[in-house]
């Protein structure tokens, strides 16, 4: 048995936790979903949803990890009592992770493509019309997107076989810097144009009408879920970094660093996208069509908007892997926990694996575009997206909330004891109530709300 690998410093620990939150969700999900619920009001509810709701499930999860030295794979084995079942809950884990991974390294991909158009000039001298149709060749090309979904599981893997300090902190640590550099730069770039100002106060000055509109109770769900699928919590691809940390620093400081870093991507990236469709006259809540046909028409219209668009898909493309390494290295863990394997081996089966499981995604945009399984205009993707999001998520941040407060489970005091080792914020005793019931009934709610609106559309 190999020794259990080790951070090499705390800052690699927070920017690498904060890479597999900080992802599509937040640049790509979170303006979008802003602009359609009404900007402001939404980012307020959003914050605070973050904070009490994500933070405590993360601290739960490193909990698991750091206390176990394992991967979900094995972590709830190792704490359990005799006789428990709660090691299922490893199952659905893995199966989680490699689901997320189905369609994630798939659009992950996208972005390396469109980075690699802009640079080429692909886009230049097009009008709207043919900036939607690069788009919709594009998807409906498998052969080009499995290219690029190939480029993306073999590079990210061979960074994870490298080890955890060599390969995923080195290289995590650097994208990160560079990512937080782009995005600065781009969101300065984005508020100096012209007409800026209207698309900053779209953003940031609450707008009740909007939320009269919608009806509170929708939008608060949309923040909700929205604060809870940003941090990746319930499946252990954050569990597994709990498992490479030392007991210096107690887990609420750490989980609130990395929470505030990813919080700080997702705003500044709508300091991005706002001021840039006011500029240009965009609707900013119009979805996932957002990034690769507004966009690049907006950066066309740009002075020097080639250099600036293949900026802003190398920030796109960074912010996706900082995710698909952290997912990886999880995967990795399974067969390494599991059977022993060593990285080499690790990394080599699981390219084959995660090549084969995203054909069904590429091919449902295209050969499989027949099947619909969440009803009209959707596709595989939506149904491996909704699996995770709505279902693995919301059930296994239950799973591990109840495992470290209930009796029947690794224990309140157990929880408390592992959290507050440490320097740094302590969870407080008192707080068991409101973990227990009030965030296990908001988790409840998220998940039935989900099938909701899947039903009511």
């Amino acid at each position: 048995m190999e020794k259990r690998e080790k951070f090499a410093s705390r800052l690699g620990f927070i920017l690498i936790s904060a890479g597999c939150a900080i992802g599509l969700g937040d640049v790509w999900r979170f303006p979008y979903i802003t602009g359609q619920y009404g900007g402001g009001i939404f980012v307020l509810i959003y914050l605070v949803f973050i904070f009490f709701l994500g933070v405590p499930i993360m601290t739960m999860e490193f909990a698991v990890g750091r206390a176990s030295k394992k991967s979900i794979a094995l972590s709830f084995n190792v704490l359990e009592k005799k006789g428990q079942k709660w090691h299922w809950m490893g199952y659905a884990g893995i199966a989680g992770n490699y689901i997320l991974m189905m369609f994630y390294t798939t659009v992950a991909g996208w972005m390396l493509a469109y980075f690699y158009k802009m640079v080429r000039g692909q886009f230049v001298g097009l009008d709207p019309q043919q900036v939607a149709q690069v788009f919709g060749n594009f998807i409906a090309d498998p052969i080009e997107m499995t290219i690029w979904m190939v480029i993306t599981t073999v590079l990210c893997f061979g960074i994870c076989s490298f080890g955890l300090q060599e390969g995923v902190e080195k290289v995590t640590k650097v994208m990160m810097v560079i990512l937080l550099f782009l995005i600065i730069t781009l969101a300065v770039k984005s508020m100096t144009l012209p007409n800026a100002s209207e698309g900053l106060k779209f953003y940031l000055m609450p707008d009740i009408n909007s939320i009269k509109e919608k009806g509170i109770w929708e939008t608060v769900f949309a923040a909700m879920s929205q604060a809870f699928f940003t941090l990746s919590i319930g499946i252990g691809s954050l569990a597994i970094f709990g498992s490479y940390i030392d007991k210096e620093r107690s887990l609420l400081g750490e989980s609130v660093n990395i929470a505030t870093l990813d919080t700080l991507i997702s705003l500044i990236a709508g300091l991005i996208i706002f001021p840039a469709c006011f500029s240009f006259n965009v609707d900013p809540g119009q979805g996932p069509g957002l990034i690769f046909i507004t966009l690049p028409n907006i950066f066309n219209s740009m002075a020097g908007g080639r250099i600036w668009g293949s900026l802003f898909f190398l920030f796109m493309a960074f912010a996706a892997y900082s995710t698909v390494i952290a997912v990886f290295e999880n995967i990795m863990s399974f067969g390494m926990d599991l059977w022993d394997w060593s990285r080499k081996k690790a990394a080599i089966i699981n390219i084959i694996l995660i090549i084969i499981l995203n054909i069904p995604c590429i091919l449902g945009f295209n050969v499989l575009s027949w099947i619909q399984p969440l009803g009209e205009g959707t596709g595989i993707l939506d149904l491996e997206d909704f699996i995770i999001s709505y279902n693995l998520l919301p059930i296994g941040s239950l799973v591990y909330l109840l495992f470290c407060v209930t009796r029947y489970g690794w224990g309140f005091e157990n929880y408390l004891e592992e959290v507050n080792t440490g320097k740094g914020l302590k969870v407080p005793r008192s707080m068991k109530g409101y973990l227990t019931w009030v965030l296990s009934i908001i988790i409840i709610v998220v998940f039935i709300q989900g099938y909701i609106n899947l039903f009511s559309k």
